[in-house]
Protein backbone atom coordinates (compact mmCIF):
# COMPACT_ATOMS: atom_id res chain seq x y z
CA UNK A 1 0.00 0.00 0.00
CA UNK A 2 2.60 2.53 0.76
CA UNK A 3 4.45 1.68 -2.43
CA UNK A 4 1.20 2.64 -3.87
CA UNK A 5 0.84 5.96 -2.49
CA UNK A 6 4.63 6.68 -3.47
CA UNK A 7 4.06 5.35 -6.57
CA UNK A 8 1.18 7.72 -6.95
CA UNK A 9 2.67 11.20 -5.79
CA UNK A 10 5.64 10.35 -7.89
CA UNK A 11 3.23 10.27 -11.09
CA UNK A 12 1.09 13.50 -9.80
CA UNK A 13 4.54 15.44 -9.30
CA UNK A 14 6.01 14.61 -12.72
CA UNK A 15 2.85 15.15 -14.45
CA UNK A 16 2.03 18.67 -12.34
CA UNK A 17 5.92 19.33 -13.37
CA UNK A 18 5.54 18.57 -17.24
CA UNK A 19 1.96 20.84 -16.78
CA UNK A 20 4.58 23.71 -15.70
CA UNK A 21 7.43 23.03 -18.19
CA UNK A 22 5.00 22.89 -21.13
CA UNK A 23 2.24 25.35 -19.81
CA UNK A 24 2.67 28.34 -21.73
CA UNK A 25 4.17 31.85 -19.96
CA UNK A 26 1.85 34.23 -19.84
CA UNK A 27 3.27 38.22 -20.81
CA UNK A 28 1.45 41.27 -20.11
CA UNK A 29 1.91 44.30 -22.30
CA UNK A 30 4.06 46.13 -20.29
CA UNK A 31 6.25 43.26 -19.72
CA UNK A 32 6.32 42.67 -23.70
CA UNK A 33 7.31 46.74 -24.09
CA UNK A 34 10.40 45.80 -21.29
CA UNK A 35 11.46 43.07 -22.78
CA UNK A 36 11.56 45.12 -26.33
CA UNK A 37 13.45 47.73 -25.20
CA UNK A 38 15.70 45.69 -23.50
CA UNK A 39 16.95 43.62 -26.35
CA UNK A 40 15.88 45.24 -29.47
CA UNK A 41 19.28 45.54 -31.49
CA UNK A 42 18.37 48.62 -33.35
CA UNK A 43 17.92 50.45 -29.96
CA UNK A 44 21.27 48.96 -29.30
CA UNK A 45 22.79 50.83 -31.89
CA UNK A 46 21.56 53.83 -31.01
CA UNK A 47 22.48 53.79 -27.37
CA UNK A 48 26.08 52.93 -29.07
CA UNK A 49 25.47 56.83 -30.92
CA UNK A 50 24.78 57.68 -27.56
CA UNK A 51 27.94 56.47 -26.58
CA UNK A 52 29.84 57.73 -29.14
CA UNK A 53 28.35 61.46 -28.69
CA UNK A 54 29.61 60.97 -24.92
CA UNK A 55 33.25 60.52 -26.78
CA UNK A 56 32.88 63.72 -28.89
CA UNK A 57 32.10 65.96 -25.68
CA UNK A 58 34.97 64.09 -23.72
CA UNK A 59 36.93 65.44 -26.83
CA UNK A 60 35.74 68.61 -26.55
CA UNK A 61 36.04 69.36 -22.74
CA UNK A 62 40.05 68.05 -23.28
CA UNK A 63 40.28 70.83 -25.57
CA UNK A 64 41.51 72.84 -22.56
CA UNK A 65 44.24 70.79 -21.37
CA UNK A 66 47.61 71.51 -22.08
CA UNK A 67 49.50 70.05 -24.93
CA UNK A 68 52.62 67.97 -23.64
CA UNK A 69 55.22 66.64 -26.59
CA UNK A 70 58.46 65.46 -26.02
CA UNK A 71 61.24 64.14 -29.03
CA UNK A 72 64.91 63.34 -29.50
CA UNK A 73 67.04 63.72 -32.61
CA UNK A 74 70.38 62.19 -33.47
CA UNK A 75 72.86 63.81 -36.52
CA UNK A 76 76.29 62.87 -38.17
CA UNK A 77 78.08 65.61 -39.49
CA UNK A 78 80.75 64.41 -42.21
CA UNK A 79 83.78 66.83 -43.38
CA UNK A 80 82.62 70.81 -42.47
CA UNK A 81 79.81 70.96 -39.63
CA UNK A 82 78.64 73.40 -36.92
CA UNK A 83 80.55 74.06 -34.21
CA UNK A 84 79.26 74.82 -30.61
CA UNK A 85 79.48 78.31 -31.45
CA UNK A 86 77.99 78.25 -34.55
CA UNK A 87 81.17 78.29 -37.02
CA UNK A 88 81.30 75.95 -39.54
CA UNK A 89 84.95 74.11 -39.23
CA UNK A 90 86.23 70.77 -41.15
CA UNK A 91 85.08 68.23 -38.62
CA UNK A 92 82.90 65.43 -38.29
CA UNK A 93 80.70 65.48 -35.96
CA UNK A 94 77.09 63.95 -34.06
CA UNK A 95 74.75 65.54 -32.34
CA UNK A 96 72.79 64.20 -29.80
CA UNK A 97 69.51 66.63 -28.69
CA UNK A 98 66.29 66.18 -26.64
CA UNK A 99 62.79 68.47 -25.88
CA UNK A 100 60.12 68.87 -23.80
CA UNK A 101 57.28 71.15 -24.97
CA UNK A 102 53.97 72.73 -23.17
CA UNK A 103 50.79 74.62 -25.06
CA UNK A 104 47.84 75.97 -23.20
CA UNK A 105 45.40 77.61 -24.82
CA UNK A 106 44.68 80.72 -22.99
CA UNK A 107 41.97 82.54 -25.11
CA UNK A 108 40.63 81.38 -28.40
CA UNK A 109 38.01 83.51 -29.37
CA UNK A 110 35.62 81.17 -26.92
CA UNK A 111 35.68 78.43 -29.25
CA UNK A 112 36.61 75.93 -26.81
CA UNK A 113 33.63 76.95 -24.49
CA UNK A 114 31.06 77.12 -27.48
CA UNK A 115 32.14 74.00 -29.36
CA UNK A 116 31.33 71.97 -25.87
CA UNK A 117 28.29 73.98 -25.46
CA UNK A 118 27.30 72.62 -28.87
CA UNK A 119 28.33 68.76 -27.96
CA UNK A 120 26.67 68.48 -25.06
CA UNK A 121 23.38 69.66 -27.39
CA UNK A 122 23.83 67.15 -29.96
CA UNK A 123 24.37 64.59 -26.54
CA UNK A 124 21.26 65.37 -25.38
CA UNK A 125 19.64 65.64 -29.08
CA UNK A 126 20.79 61.89 -29.34
CA UNK A 127 19.19 61.60 -25.88
CA UNK A 128 15.95 61.90 -26.96
CA UNK A 129 16.49 59.94 -30.75
CA UNK A 130 16.62 56.84 -28.74
CA UNK A 131 13.49 57.86 -26.54
CA UNK A 132 11.94 58.40 -29.87
CA UNK A 133 13.19 54.92 -31.10
CA UNK A 134 12.00 53.71 -28.05
CA UNK A 135 8.30 54.93 -28.22
CA UNK A 136 7.92 53.89 -31.96
CA UNK A 137 9.06 50.65 -30.27
CA UNK A 138 6.21 50.25 -27.87
CA UNK A 139 3.70 51.47 -30.21
CA UNK A 140 4.89 48.40 -32.73
CA UNK A 141 4.67 45.61 -30.23
CA UNK A 142 0.89 47.33 -28.45
CA UNK A 143 0.06 46.61 -32.10
CA UNK A 144 1.14 43.22 -32.61
CA UNK A 145 -0.07 42.49 -29.04
CA UNK A 146 -3.64 43.74 -29.87
CA UNK A 147 -3.28 41.63 -32.88
CA UNK A 148 -2.69 38.62 -30.77
CA UNK A 149 -5.48 39.49 -28.66
CA UNK A 150 -8.08 39.83 -31.80
CA UNK A 151 -6.95 36.61 -33.42
CA UNK A 152 -7.35 34.71 -29.50
CA UNK A 153 -10.47 35.68 -29.73
CA UNK A 154 -11.75 34.74 -33.24
CA UNK A 155 -10.33 31.71 -32.09
CA UNK A 156 -13.12 31.55 -29.25
CA UNK A 157 -16.00 32.22 -31.70
CA UNK A 158 -14.76 29.77 -34.31
CA UNK A 159 -14.69 27.44 -31.36
CA UNK A 160 -18.28 28.30 -30.45
CA UNK A 161 -19.06 27.76 -33.78
CA UNK A 162 -17.74 24.67 -33.96
CA UNK A 163 -19.47 23.49 -31.15
CA UNK A 164 -22.88 24.60 -31.80
CA UNK A 165 -22.47 22.54 -35.26
CA UNK A 166 -21.84 19.42 -33.16
CA UNK A 167 -24.63 20.22 -31.01
CA UNK A 168 -26.89 20.67 -33.73
CA UNK A 169 -25.33 17.69 -35.48
CA UNK A 170 -26.59 15.42 -32.15
CA UNK A 171 -30.00 17.23 -32.18
CA UNK A 172 -30.51 16.30 -35.56
CA UNK A 173 -29.55 12.99 -35.92
CA UNK A 174 -32.20 12.51 -32.83
CA UNK A 175 -34.82 14.57 -35.23
CA UNK A 176 -34.02 12.42 -38.05
CA UNK A 177 -34.61 9.02 -36.26
CA UNK A 178 -37.58 10.68 -34.41
CA UNK A 179 -39.16 11.25 -38.96
CA UNK A 180 -39.04 15.22 -38.13
CA UNK A 181 -36.68 16.19 -40.45
CA UNK A 182 -35.40 14.54 -43.67
CA UNK A 183 -31.63 12.99 -43.47
CA UNK A 184 -30.52 15.47 -45.91
CA UNK A 185 -30.63 17.67 -43.10
CA UNK A 186 -28.29 15.88 -41.01
CA UNK A 187 -25.65 15.78 -43.95
CA UNK A 188 -26.29 19.68 -44.13
CA UNK A 189 -25.42 20.45 -40.89
CA UNK A 190 -22.82 17.86 -40.92
CA UNK A 191 -21.08 19.63 -43.86
CA UNK A 192 -21.30 22.68 -41.93
CA UNK A 193 -19.32 21.03 -38.90
CA UNK A 194 -16.58 20.32 -41.67
CA UNK A 195 -16.54 23.94 -42.63
CA UNK A 196 -16.59 25.49 -39.31
CA UNK A 197 -14.01 23.41 -38.20
CA UNK A 198 -11.36 24.00 -41.38
CA UNK A 199 -12.35 27.78 -40.37
CA UNK A 200 -11.52 27.40 -36.73
CA UNK A 201 -7.94 25.55 -37.76
CA UNK A 202 -7.78 28.51 -39.97
CA UNK A 203 -8.43 30.73 -36.39
CA UNK A 204 -5.96 28.53 -34.94
CA UNK A 205 -3.21 29.34 -37.26
CA UNK A 206 -3.69 33.01 -37.55
CA UNK A 207 -3.35 33.04 -33.82
CA UNK A 208 -0.11 31.42 -33.83
CA UNK A 209 1.03 33.59 -36.60
CA UNK A 210 0.03 36.77 -34.51
CA UNK A 211 2.13 35.42 -31.67
CA UNK A 212 5.05 34.79 -33.86
CA UNK A 213 5.04 38.44 -35.28
CA UNK A 214 5.20 39.76 -31.47
CA UNK A 215 7.82 37.09 -30.83
CA UNK A 216 9.62 38.69 -33.78
CA UNK A 217 9.39 41.86 -32.47
CA UNK A 218 10.74 41.38 -29.02
CA UNK A 219 13.65 39.35 -31.06
CA UNK A 220 12.34 36.18 -28.32
CA UNK A 221 14.05 33.23 -28.61
CA UNK A 222 11.33 31.26 -28.06
CA UNK A 223 8.94 28.57 -30.16
CA UNK A 224 5.20 29.62 -30.25
CA UNK A 225 4.05 26.80 -27.68
CA UNK A 226 6.28 28.18 -24.74
CA UNK A 227 5.02 31.77 -25.13
CA UNK A 228 1.09 33.88 -24.47
CA UNK A 229 0.09 36.95 -23.40
CA UNK A 230 -2.22 38.50 -20.69
CA UNK A 231 -5.93 38.85 -21.93
CA UNK A 232 -6.98 41.61 -19.86
CA UNK A 233 -10.49 42.71 -18.61
CA UNK A 234 -11.52 44.95 -20.93
CA UNK A 235 -15.26 45.22 -19.52
CA UNK A 236 -17.16 48.70 -21.04
CA UNK A 237 -14.45 49.77 -23.75
CA UNK A 238 -15.90 52.79 -24.22
CA UNK A 239 -16.31 54.35 -21.01
CA UNK A 240 -13.07 52.47 -19.97
CA UNK A 241 -10.99 54.66 -22.50
CA UNK A 242 -13.35 57.44 -23.07
CA UNK A 243 -10.99 59.69 -21.31
CA UNK A 244 -8.34 59.28 -23.57
CA UNK A 245 -10.13 60.28 -26.03
CA UNK A 246 -9.20 64.19 -26.42
CA UNK A 247 -9.37 67.42 -28.59
CA UNK A 248 -6.17 67.65 -31.13
CA UNK A 249 -5.53 70.83 -30.11
CA UNK A 250 -5.40 69.84 -26.08
CA UNK A 251 -2.74 66.87 -27.17
CA UNK A 252 -0.97 68.84 -29.43
CA UNK A 253 -0.13 71.42 -26.57
CA UNK A 254 1.19 68.99 -24.17
CA UNK A 255 2.58 66.34 -27.13
CA UNK A 256 4.93 69.73 -28.55
CA UNK A 257 6.70 70.03 -25.09
CA UNK A 258 7.11 66.08 -24.28
CA UNK A 259 7.65 64.32 -27.76
CA UNK A 260 11.12 63.41 -28.29
CA UNK A 261 11.06 64.04 -31.89
CA UNK A 262 10.12 67.44 -30.95
CA UNK A 263 12.86 68.22 -28.10
CA UNK A 264 15.39 66.31 -30.84
CA UNK A 265 15.01 69.04 -32.88
CA UNK A 266 15.00 71.99 -30.70
CA UNK A 267 18.17 70.25 -29.02
CA UNK A 268 19.55 70.52 -32.28
CA UNK A 269 18.42 73.99 -33.55
CA UNK A 270 20.75 75.03 -30.44
CA UNK A 271 23.62 73.04 -31.11
CA UNK A 272 23.64 75.01 -34.57
CA UNK A 273 23.63 78.43 -32.83
CA UNK A 274 27.10 77.32 -31.05
CA UNK A 275 28.35 76.27 -33.72
CA UNK A 276 27.75 79.46 -35.52
CA UNK A 277 29.61 80.81 -32.85
CA UNK A 278 32.39 77.97 -32.87
CA UNK A 279 32.79 79.57 -36.73
CA UNK A 280 32.84 83.31 -35.49
CA UNK A 281 35.96 82.67 -33.26
CA UNK A 282 38.23 82.40 -36.01
CA UNK A 283 37.64 85.86 -36.76
CA UNK A 284 39.49 86.74 -32.95
CA UNK A 285 43.17 86.48 -32.10
CA UNK A 286 44.21 83.76 -30.35
CA UNK A 287 46.45 83.39 -27.20
CA UNK A 288 48.72 80.48 -26.44
CA UNK A 289 51.01 80.00 -23.41
CA UNK A 290 54.27 78.03 -24.21
CA UNK A 291 56.86 76.13 -22.13
CA UNK A 292 59.90 74.05 -23.58
CA UNK A 293 62.67 72.60 -22.46
CA UNK A 294 65.58 71.14 -24.97
CA UNK A 295 68.78 70.29 -24.34
CA UNK A 296 71.81 68.49 -26.31
CA UNK A 297 75.05 66.52 -26.46
CA UNK A 298 77.66 67.35 -29.21
CA UNK A 299 80.91 65.42 -30.22
CA UNK A 300 83.82 65.72 -32.21
CA UNK A 301 86.19 63.29 -34.19
CA UNK A 302 89.02 64.96 -34.19
CA UNK A 303 92.47 66.16 -31.83
CA UNK A 304 91.97 69.55 -32.17
CA UNK A 305 88.53 70.21 -29.78
CA UNK A 306 88.43 68.86 -26.59
CA UNK A 307 85.20 66.89 -26.16
CA UNK A 308 83.55 68.62 -23.31
CA UNK A 309 82.29 64.90 -20.68
CA UNK A 310 78.48 63.98 -21.50
CA UNK A 311 77.14 65.11 -17.77
CA UNK A 312 78.79 68.29 -17.85
CA UNK A 313 77.15 69.48 -21.32
CA UNK A 314 73.45 68.42 -20.02
CA UNK A 315 74.42 71.29 -17.28
CA UNK A 316 75.65 73.71 -19.81
CA UNK A 317 73.16 73.05 -23.12
CA UNK A 318 69.89 72.64 -21.62
CA UNK A 319 67.47 75.55 -22.18
CA UNK A 320 64.29 76.74 -20.66
CA UNK A 321 61.75 78.78 -22.52
CA UNK A 322 58.27 80.62 -21.05
CA UNK A 323 55.98 82.55 -22.84
CA UNK A 324 53.38 83.77 -24.83
CA UNK A 325 52.03 83.43 -28.48
CA UNK A 326 48.86 85.76 -29.84
CA UNK A 327 48.31 84.65 -33.59
CA UNK A 328 45.74 87.43 -35.20
CA UNK A 329 44.15 86.04 -38.04
CA UNK A 330 44.44 88.53 -41.15
CA UNK A 331 43.87 86.52 -44.25
CA UNK A 332 42.07 83.03 -44.34
CA UNK A 333 41.10 82.62 -47.65
CA UNK A 334 37.86 83.07 -46.73
CA UNK A 335 37.59 80.02 -44.56
CA UNK A 336 36.56 81.53 -41.58
CA UNK A 337 33.84 83.73 -43.46
CA UNK A 338 32.29 80.83 -45.29
CA UNK A 339 32.62 78.47 -42.22
CA UNK A 340 29.84 81.23 -40.63
CA UNK A 341 27.92 81.37 -43.86
CA UNK A 342 26.95 77.80 -43.71
CA UNK A 343 26.82 77.46 -39.54
CA UNK A 344 23.97 80.78 -40.39
CA UNK A 345 22.29 78.39 -43.15
CA UNK A 346 22.04 75.45 -40.78
CA UNK A 347 20.35 77.43 -38.36
CA UNK A 348 17.73 78.06 -41.27
CA UNK A 349 17.36 74.92 -41.89
CA UNK A 350 17.19 73.55 -38.21
CA UNK A 351 14.66 75.63 -37.96
CA UNK A 352 12.42 74.87 -40.88
CA UNK A 353 12.96 71.35 -40.20
CA UNK A 354 11.28 72.27 -36.32
CA UNK A 355 8.73 74.11 -38.07
CA UNK A 356 7.66 71.05 -39.96
CA UNK A 357 8.46 68.64 -37.58
CA UNK A 358 5.23 70.39 -35.52
CA UNK A 359 3.31 70.70 -38.23
CA UNK A 360 3.52 66.34 -39.01
CA UNK A 361 2.83 65.97 -35.16
CA UNK A 362 -0.18 67.96 -35.40
CA UNK A 363 -1.18 66.14 -38.67
CA UNK A 364 -0.63 63.19 -36.90
CA UNK A 365 -2.84 63.55 -33.91
CA UNK A 366 -5.26 64.94 -35.94
CA UNK A 367 -5.44 61.44 -37.59
CA UNK A 368 -5.32 59.46 -34.66
CA UNK A 369 -7.83 61.56 -33.31
CA UNK A 370 -10.52 61.13 -36.07
CA UNK A 371 -9.38 57.19 -36.28
CA UNK A 372 -10.15 56.83 -32.55
CA UNK A 373 -13.25 58.71 -32.81
CA UNK A 374 -14.85 56.52 -35.76
CA UNK A 375 -13.50 53.39 -33.74
CA UNK A 376 -15.15 54.39 -30.95
CA UNK A 377 -18.27 54.50 -33.30
CA UNK A 378 -17.90 51.06 -34.98
CA UNK A 379 -17.57 49.53 -31.65
CA UNK A 380 -21.06 50.70 -30.77
CA UNK A 381 -22.49 50.11 -33.88
CA UNK A 382 -20.94 46.60 -33.81
CA UNK A 383 -22.47 46.01 -30.29
CA UNK A 384 -25.89 46.82 -31.57
CA UNK A 385 -25.26 44.56 -34.50
CA UNK A 386 -24.37 41.54 -32.14
CA UNK A 387 -27.41 41.87 -29.78
CA UNK A 388 -29.81 41.93 -32.89
CA UNK A 389 -27.73 38.99 -34.43
CA UNK A 390 -28.11 36.89 -30.77
CA UNK A 391 -31.86 37.41 -31.16
CA UNK A 392 -32.63 36.17 -34.33
CA UNK A 393 -29.90 33.29 -33.95
CA UNK A 394 -31.80 32.11 -30.75
CA UNK A 395 -35.26 32.76 -32.97
CA UNK A 396 -34.01 30.58 -35.94
CA UNK A 397 -32.68 27.83 -33.14
CA UNK A 398 -35.80 27.39 -31.97
CA UNK A 399 -37.75 27.07 -34.75
CA UNK A 400 -35.02 24.69 -36.35
CA UNK A 401 -35.19 22.39 -32.75
CA UNK A 402 -39.22 22.65 -33.30
CA UNK A 403 -38.87 21.14 -37.30
CA UNK A 404 -39.90 24.43 -38.63
CA UNK A 405 -37.03 25.59 -40.69
CA UNK A 406 -34.30 24.35 -42.54
CA UNK A 407 -30.53 23.61 -41.73
CA UNK A 408 -29.72 26.82 -43.85
CA UNK A 409 -31.91 29.06 -42.48
CA UNK A 410 -30.27 27.72 -39.45
CA UNK A 411 -26.69 28.46 -40.62
CA UNK A 412 -27.54 31.70 -42.27
CA UNK A 413 -28.52 33.17 -38.77
CA UNK A 414 -25.40 31.74 -36.67
CA UNK A 415 -23.29 32.67 -39.74
CA UNK A 416 -24.23 36.35 -39.22
CA UNK A 417 -24.44 36.23 -35.84
CA UNK A 418 -20.45 35.07 -35.62
CA UNK A 419 -19.65 37.54 -38.35
CA UNK A 420 -20.92 40.37 -36.10
CA UNK A 421 -19.15 39.03 -33.27
CA UNK A 422 -16.27 38.56 -35.28
CA UNK A 423 -16.82 42.44 -36.13
CA UNK A 424 -16.78 43.48 -32.61
CA UNK A 425 -13.41 41.80 -31.18
CA UNK A 426 -12.43 43.61 -34.17
CA UNK A 427 -13.56 47.22 -33.79
CA UNK A 428 -12.68 46.42 -30.02
CA UNK A 429 -9.73 46.22 -30.31
CA UNK A 430 -9.12 48.57 -33.29
CA UNK A 431 -10.56 51.45 -30.56
CA UNK A 432 -7.99 50.49 -27.81
CA UNK A 433 -5.59 50.47 -30.41
CA UNK A 434 -6.43 54.09 -31.18
CA UNK A 435 -6.89 55.49 -27.76
CA UNK A 436 -3.71 53.77 -26.82
CA UNK A 437 -2.31 56.13 -29.65
CA UNK A 438 -3.78 59.18 -28.34
CA UNK A 439 -2.60 58.26 -24.73
CA UNK A 440 1.30 58.10 -26.81
CA UNK A 441 1.12 61.43 -28.45
CA UNK A 442 -0.05 63.04 -24.81
CA UNK A 443 3.10 61.38 -22.92
CA UNK A 444 1.24 58.86 -21.14
CA UNK A 445 3.15 55.23 -21.02
CA UNK A 446 1.04 52.78 -23.29
CA UNK A 447 -0.28 49.91 -20.86
CA UNK A 448 -3.50 47.68 -20.64
CA UNK A 449 -4.93 47.56 -17.52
Amino acid sequence: MKRIIIVGLLISFLSFSLYAQNSPEQWSLEKCISYAVSHNIDLKQKAQDLESRKVDLNTSKSSWLPSLNAGMSQNFDFGRSPSKTGVIVDQNSANSAAYLSLSIPVFDGLKIPNDIAARKLDLQAAVETLNKAREDLSVNVAQYYLQVLYTKEIQKISEMQVSLDSMQVNKTDLMVKAGKVPLSQLYDIKSQLATDEASLTEARNNYKLALLDLEQTLELERTGTSFDVITPETGDVVAKYMSSILPPDQIYSNAVLVKPQIKMQEYLLEGQKKSLKVAQAGYLPKLDFNANYSNGYYHYYNDEYANVSFSDQLKQNERKTLGLTLTIPLFNRFTVRNSVRTARINILNQQLAIENSKKALYKEIQQAYYNATAAQDKYIASGKSVDASLEAFKYAQERYDAGKSTVFEFNDSKTKYSKSLSEQAQAKYNFIFRAKILDFYNGVPIVLN
